[in-house]
């Protein structure tokens, strides 16, 4: 019998579809507006200015200042920057989707899409364009004057995007326009080197820290608007709309266009929540999806410290994907409890991945996971929907046990490791079962193992303490181990290194 699994994640997989990918207490943050908040976590950060005009032909230009500061504690020679966009080259080695997904994501045939850096200067020196990487996955900024640890410099990038037609990050659909990854970021510096990952299939293959962003940005009058950040100003000329939007200390920034956005919105303590839609009869019941989630992970975790959080529907090959402030919802998901499941899901990367960040690629059950058992507990504190705990985390069993069955028939045995980065995985539902249901699995574990009140100040110091960084594995025992006053360390090392036999959990 062909069973299709509904799980918690982004993705879902059934029996058949396995098969052929294989053969082929809360804690205050905030004062009441938010403001003292990202006041303070804003201060000495790298910011971004950018201006961009949007092309109805499917094309972007742009001029982005930097004014980057060296936290890194060593002098610098040259800053680089992560080129996301050539991810979408038709040459690119490291492609945005697996082949098997290829003509989901690209219904009208493959499409082109890139960047292209036109200008280049530090300070008033114009210096040379300097691609890296296999794909030209990133820009090496050399710099005239060495940077010295704790000062800042001025990048100027003038370039331009060609927008390709697939259902993804960083695309165009028949509904709306993404602009995720779109812009060159600066790489994380860390253990003496800067973090140049290529692209992934699997995953979400990004590592940034948070920054302040000011973007202008101007696109065609027809189109609405859903982004990163507040909207400071609005005004129309001709036949564009200039936008200007301001973000403080977040760690990436996206946005959403479409001429067939209608929105409804509602403001909860600080935040105004909206959620832009388009065929949909009852956009209120998301609304409240999403209020719902904002409210309960703020109860759970700690406050949502900004003024903004849009959930938009987008043309988008999974079941969603987070940035800051703004959510994708894909428009090919038909039931109405599935995507509820999402825009929790993807509600609650806004602490894990957003506020508290990490290496996707290297820990990626680090955020999966965890976010994948923040969705389960909304359930245990939400009655009203048609998913409880018992039940996601029941299904997440079986459905573990089903992928590892088949995947054992072809390969012998399943490698159930999950110290192991996006690229160490062969398939697409050996990433997803390790990261985000095995992830599930093992913070459900401790969780029956200590309670929900050691459980949720694990958690909260966790995001006490890591806020507005980047955070590590041993960041987030520590604070489990700290916060519930239990040594868990054992019992997250035997699920990590894959010594906990999921079968053996159930006698």
């Amino acid at each position: 019998m062909i069973t299709t699994i509904k799980l918690n994640f982004k993705k879902v997989v059934s029996f058949a579809v396995i098969l052929a990918i294989i053969c082929t207490c809360t804690v205050m943050l905030v004062s009441c507006d938010g403001g003292s908040l990202l006041d303070k976590h804003s201060r000495n950060l790298t910011q971004y200015n950018i201006s961009a005009v949007l092309g109805s032909d499917n094309t972007l230009s742009a001029k982005q200042e930097v004014r980057y500061i060296n936290k890194t504690g060593v002098p610098l020679d040259s800053v680089l920057f992560h080129l996301y966009p050539n991810a979408y080259r038709g040459t690119a080695k490291n492609k945005p989707v697996h082949a098997g997904s290829s003509a989901k994501a690209y219904p009208n045939g493959f499409s082109e899409g890139g960047i292209d850096i036109i200008h280049l200067k530090v300070g008033d020196t114009q210096v040379p364009v300097k691609l890296g990487g296999d794909d030209g996955h990133y820009l090496i900024v050399a710099l005239p004057n060495q940077l010295t640890a704790g000062s800042a410099v001025e990048i100027t990038i003038g370039f331009a995007l060609t927008i390709p037609n697939i259902a993804h990050r960083f695309g165009y659909g028949d509904n709306t326009t993404n602009l995720g990854n779109w812009y060159p970021i600066v790489c994380v510096y860390e253990s003496g080197r800067f973090i140049t990952d290529p692209y992934s299939p699997n995953g979400d293959p990004f590592y940034s820290d948070t920054a302040n962003y000011t973007v202008s940005l101007a696109a065609p009058s027809n189109m609405v608007l859903a982004s990163t950040g507040e909207i400071k100003d609005v005004k129309i000329a001709g036949n564009n709309t200039a936008y200007l939007i301001e973000a403080k200390a977040v760690r990436d920034f996206a946005m959403v266009l479409s001429s067939k956005f209608n929105t409804v919105s509602q403001k909860v303590k600080h935040t105004t929540i909206s959620y832009f839609y388009y065929n949909d009869e009852n956009p209120a019941k998301f609304l409240n999806t999403a209020i719902d989630a904002i409210s309960t992970f703020g109860k759970l975790f700690g406050e949502y410290p900004y003024s903004t959080l849009n959930v938009a529907k987008a043309n988008f090959l999974h079941g969603g994907m987070e940035y800051p402030n703004l959510v994708y919802i894909s428009d090919s998901i038909a039931n109405d409890s599935e995507y509820q499941h999402v825009i929790i899901h993807e509600i609650a990367h806004q602490w894990w991945y957003g506020l508290v960040g990490s290496n996707a690629v290297s820990h990626p059950w680090l955020d999966e996971g965890l976010t994948e058992f923040s969705t389960a507990l909304f359930y245990k504190h939400n009655s009203g929907y048609e998913n409880s705990y018992q039940e996601v985390i029941g299904n997440a069993l079986n459905a573990y046990l089903l992928f590892c069955d088949v995947y054992s028939s072809f390969y012998g045995s399943v490698n159930s490791n999950m110290r192991r980065n996006l690229y160490e995985y062969t398939t697409e539902p050996e990433y997803v079962y390790m990261t985000y249901v095995r992830g599930l699995l093992m913070f459900d574990s401790v969780y029956e193992a200590i309670g929900e009140k050691k459980m949720l100040a694990g958690l909260q110091h966790y995001y006490k303490t890591n806020a507005f960084k980047n955070a590590t594995p041993d960041c987030l025992i520590e604070s489990m181990n700290k916060g519930s006053r239990t040594n868990l360390s054992g019992i997250f090392a035997s699920w990590l290194d894959g010594k906990v036999i999921i079968e053996e959990l159930n006698n």
